[in-house]
């Protein structure tokens, strides 16, 4: 407390008045104890120069070790939390987000499983979901898992079309539930038990309405795959990422039969999804001595993940850490932002979040 530019309660100190405010100093001419406020002002100009670049040097480190701290904790809440920022509407205005429910419930999955570029993307990221990530998500984030399940639902409904994956979608989530909802009581489930239950009675209902899906054949005469010829035939197969499609194609008719045990055919498709020592590991012999591709393929599905394919994924940028779909331009900062961007599969998403 500055009393007459000296401290009663302390002998030999002194206030001084600085650009920070009042600051304590010790008077070492005056054996501790100095008069009034114009004693410190005879001080030599030697001592004051070093007072106040005392005082100077004593902000600025005060100043370095606080931005330092900033720094770092900023730098660690990165690490741990995982943000990722999503952009809308201005290049200003970013919204983060460092849990899979809040990415799930911000990224627009319900538009973009319009998109038939997206459609698989999407479904396998529920599918991925369903698998292993329900207890991480929020009570908003499921009850939006479910409105997007039911639209992709509607969406087959309606264009007869991706039957086969839906059904396996659905059949691994109400297997999941299933296992969860025997363990409500420790509560690895959000929401009342009731609410599940009828979740699940859709999910019944869902797998019903699609195994009662009939296809009707198209109205008009037209030219049809077996009118092609062979080699464009088997060049049409050849697209086909899925063994299971090409053994439900050669159950249409008894040429595209023929076709679909095609031995090159089945080799390509085993040499597309694994790698040559995945292959060598799982070897079948026919009983011609041949190498039975069909069989090695169905036993390899069994052992080792598929290779997956999207028209459409979502990219994450390094640089800025925008997450948006391929194609989607962002206001990346970078010099180069072509190079900054990282193509995500679904199960890439989900490990985002991992921490």
């Amino acid at each position: 407390m500055p009393f007459l530019g000296q401290d009663w309660r302390s002998p030999g100190q002194s206030w001084v008045k600085t650009a920070d405010g009042w600051t304590r100093f010790l008077d070492e001419k005056s054996g501790g104890y100095v008069g009034d406020i114009s004693s410190f002002c005879k001080k030599d100009d030697h001592n004051k120069e070093n007072l106040f670049n005392s005082l100077n040097y004593d902000v600025a480190a005060k100043k370095r070790k606080k931005d330092l701290l900033n720094n770092k904790a900023k730098t660690q809440y990165f690490h741990q939390e995982k943000w990722i920022y999503v952009h809308k509407g201005s290049t200003k205005e970013r919204h983060g987000y460092c849990t899979l429910g809040e990415a799930f419930n911000r990224l627009d999955f319900s538009s973009a499983i319009l998109d038939s570029r997206r459609f698989n993307y999407v479904v396998r990221l529920l599918e991925l979901i369903a698998k292993s990530q329900l207890t991480s998500l929020s009570g908003i984030a499921q009850k939006n898992y479910m409105n997007i399940l039911e639209k992709v639902v509607q969406k087959v409904l309606e264009d007869q079309q991706n039957i086969r994956l839906i059904r396996e979608l659905l059949q691994t989530l109400y297997t999941s539930l299933c296992t969860l909802v025997q363990r409500v009581g420790k509560s690895v489930l959000v929401g009342n038990i009731n609410m599940w239950v009828h979740r699940m009675e859709s999910i019944l209902h869902w797998q019903q309405q699609l195994n009662n899906i009939q296809i009707t054949r198209p109205a008009f005469k037209g030219t049809t795959l077996t009118d092609l010829p062979l080699c464009l035939q088997l060049n049409i197969m050849q697209r086909l990422s899925d063994g299971r499609d090409l053994v439900s194609l050669g159950q249409v008719a008894p040429d595209l039969q023929v076709l679909s045990e095609d031995r090159l055919l089945w080799k390509k498709l085993c040499q597309y999804h694994f790698t040559d020592r995945q292959i060598r590991k799982r070897l079948i012999l026919s009983d011609k001595g041949q190498l039975d591709w069909k069989k090695m393929y169905f036993k390899l599905i069994r052992c080792y993940p598929r290779k997956e394919q999207y028209g459409d994924t979502l990219q994450l940028c390094r640089h800025c850490h925008i997450l948006s779909w391929k194609g989607t331009d962002h206001p990346c900062t970078a010099n180069n932002p072509e190079t900054c961007s990282t193509s995500l599969s679904p199960q890439d998403f989900i490990n985002l979040f991992r921490f």
